[in-house]
């Protein structure tokens, strides 16, 4: 197994537990408090790896954009999708809404960055789009205020120009030192939410503790470390339609954690996401794009 495939295999399933505890998250608790909480004990976690790494230190402009690149990659992502959640969005249907984000990365991304999108992979993002569709197809809300439903399209568009900017810096900065940027930033406007709102103190629940270890290990360590790493490595198109697999995985699961049940019409948006996601690798390695290079020292 190659190690591009290690990546997009990983960051599928770390990214799709994401929404799973959100859920799981603020069945006790705002989204304040649960994400509050969770940049508390992950800004610990960069920083000791930021420390163990070789403590660079950065200059004036990385700290800008990592600052920039984290509060809309994370603070405002992870704020809108926690609180649509919260408010009574299921996850499949935030997952979907954030799914978009590889055709709108891709519309940007050709003028913006002069990457250019190939008609198989134009198909293979559209497609994707469809077999997500299918997977959440039939659910019409579950009492939230239709409010709610635009939070994931703030997320998906905040994900999209932290991607985009991303892209356009060229930067080298390595792995470690942007987290740890880029966490500390999120943990600042969390922590005067929470503050402001009233919200600091956790619930004693196990199953809030439980959310906060699953968002900190799997979701934001795992989640990002592949994102930003497959962004890197890969084209934007690739590394985005990884994106179109969050929504079926995340259904399955649900099923495996709630019970939740899967039916065919599931399946089928499964198997089609799949297929277009293959179409946009192969496009990918048509093109012959070269990796860049990671640093993660």
């Amino acid at each position: 197994m190659s190690t591009n495939t290690l990546i997009a295999t990983g960051f599928v399933l770390a990214w799709s537990s994401g929404f799973i505890g959100a859920e799981l998250g603020t069945q006790d608790a705002s989204s304040h408090t649960l994400l509050l909480w969770r940049f508390l004990v992950v800004t610990a976690v960069a920083a000791a790896w930021w420390l163990i790494a070789g403590r660079r230190r950065l200059n004036a402009r990385e700290l800008g954009w990592n600052a920039l690149i984290g509060a809309l990659s994370q603070a405002v992502f992870l704020f809108a999708v926690v609180w649509s959640v919260e408010l009574g969005v299921s996850p499949g249907t935030s997952a979907l809404v954030a799914s978009l984000q590889p055709l709108v990365a891709a519309l940007a991304g050709g003028p913006l960055l002069g990457e250019r999108t190939l008609a198989l992979q134009w198909f293979g993002l559209a497609g994707g789009l469809a077999g997500v569709a299918l997977v959440v197809a039939g659910e019409h809300g579950s009492g939230a205020p239709w409010p709610a439903y635009a939070l994931p399209v703030v997320a998906m568009l905040a994900l999209v120009a932290a991607t985009l900017l991303e892209r356009a810096s060229k930067r080298t900065t390595p792995l470690p030192d942007a987290m740890a940027v880029q966490c500390l930033i999120s943990l600042v406007l969390f922590s005067v939410l929470a503050v402001a709102t009233g919200t600091a103190a956790p619930p004693a629940s196990s199953s809030f503790w439980a959310a906060v270890a699953l968002t900190v290990v799997v979701s934001h360590l795992g989640g990002y470390g592949f994102y930003w790493l497959a962004v890197r490595r890969m084209s934007l198109a690739r590394a985005s339609s990884l994106l179109y697999l969050t929504p079926p995985t995340t259904m399955l699961l649900a099923l495996v954690l709630f019970g939740d049940s899967v039916d065919g019409q599931g399946i089928a948006g499964t198997l089609l996401c799949l297929a277009c996601v293959s179409a946009v690798h192969i496009g990918d390695r048509t093109r012959a794009v070269r990796p860049q290079p990671v640093s993660l020292s």
